[in-house]
């Protein structure tokens, strides 16, 4: 009998050490201090004409603060078994995110290979967030994201996704995601039970040591009848809820400095009744400049632009900051940033829904908001 258990435990060993597995914990945490001027000031979410200033702490300002851990396993054959999860926290109140979403940026389990690229399923962000790698502050708190109301930032369930090895220095993505209802694009119209509006996308990136490109399609089905629009008539969340998206950024590598360049578009269809004021499409530009001035220091300045179609108006931010590596894992950043709207428009610094209400955080329409960011972010 111990011979048997012996030979047993010998045999797992051998297994283990034949099937390479690795499991890798890893993180982020991201705290600092904020101030910001021209948000509503009153109660509740009344309309007001006053505006006035705040100083918070706040967490996720520079990146958003995750932990996760993800694993592989050497199948042979150049096959591999990996899985990835990953979800994001609040550091300053360590409160996790809502909907009991303990890995609510990835879940996913799929398989591998160096030659054929890597097969996905589960929870993942949304490919829209391909827009991170060409924007100068990396979709930080204050960047692309806030001009259209965190479009950029979604995560996706029900996923299929693939990408593709890199040759000859193109590679590709692919993502969908599944509505899981009857209805094949959303709930074929039953707002009792909306499930999930279907979404994906496709992206194509060429790389090499001087440039590099990429495209980006992606579509958000809303839930309700898998429309291309918001399904609430005059929602004046359309096209930064729903719709198509498309992406094209240039990022050009002149020794210390990264210049980008982007232009993005979101369409809707199908809104009806939408009122004057209340946009159905809009177009984004945006150029910035990173100078890493030495190893550990670099300095950013960047300006976004987005107009918004049906009297909506149109906003800009413009920014300046920066890092500080302390050490490969930590740094010290700092950000200024305004944001500036034509007489009918009220994006603010913030990626927050749309609308002038006091629990929005907006500016008025018109009017400008003003704010400075430092921080620390430790990575393990």
């Amino acid at each position: 009998m111990k011979k048997a258990l012996l030979a047993a435990s010998l045999l797992t060993v051998g297994v283990a050490a034949h099937a390479q597995s690795s499991v890798t914990l890893y993180g982020r945490l991201d705290a600092g201090l904020e101030y910001t001027s021209g948000a509503p000031v009153g109660a509740g979410n009344s309309v007001t004409t006053n505006t006035g200033h705040q100083f918070r702490a706040e967490s996720g300002d520079w990146g958003t603060s995750l932990w996760g851990m993800k694993g592989v396993e050497d199948l042979g054959g150049g096959n591999k078994a990996v899985f990835q999860l990953e979800g994001s926290f609040n550091t300053m109140t360590g409160q996790g995110p809502g909907n009991n979403g303990l890995f609510n940026r990835w879940a996913t389990v799929g398989i591998a290979n160096d030659q054929f690229g890597t097969l996905l399923l589960g929870r993942e962000l949304f490919i829209s967030n391909g827009v991170w790698d060409f924007d100068p502050f990396g979709q930080s708190n204050w960047s692309s994201a806030s001009l259209v109301r965190g479009r950029n930032w979604p995560q996706s369930s029900n996923n299929v996704s693939y990408q593709s090895p890199k040759i000859a220095g193109f590679d590709v993505y692919g993502q969908y995601s599944f509505s899981n209802t009857p209805g094949f694009n959303g709930s074929g119209g039953n707002p009792a039970a909306p499930g999930l509006g279907r979404e994906g996308g496709l992206q194509v990136t060429y790389t090499n040591s001087l440039f590099q490109v990429r495209g980006l399609y992606d579509e958000i089905r809303n839930n309700v009848n898998g429309g291309l629009g918001d399904p609430a008539a005059g929602s004046p969340n359309g096209p930064f809820s729903y719709g198509r998206e498309y992406f094209a950024g240039v990022n050009v590598f002149l020794g210390q400095f990264k210049i980008q360049a982007v232009y993005q578009a979101s369409r809707t269809s199908g809104e009806t009744n939408v009122p004057i004021g209340t946009p159905t499409t809009t177009d984004q530009e945006w150029g910035g400049v990173t100078w890493q001035a030495t190893p550990a220091a670099a300095l950013i300045a960047a300006v976004y632009h987005v107009n918004a179609n049906n009297g909506a108006g149109n906003g800009n931010i413009y920014t300046i900051g920066g890092s500080y590596n302390l050490s490969k894992r930590t740094l010290l950043d700092i950000q200024v940033a305004s944001a500036r709207n034509s007489k009918t428009a009220n994006f603010g610094l913030n990626a927050n829904a749309a609308g002038d209400t006091v629990s929005t955080g907006n500016p008025l329409p018109g009017q400008s908001q003003t704010g400075v960011y430092a921080g620390i972010q430790h990575s393990f």
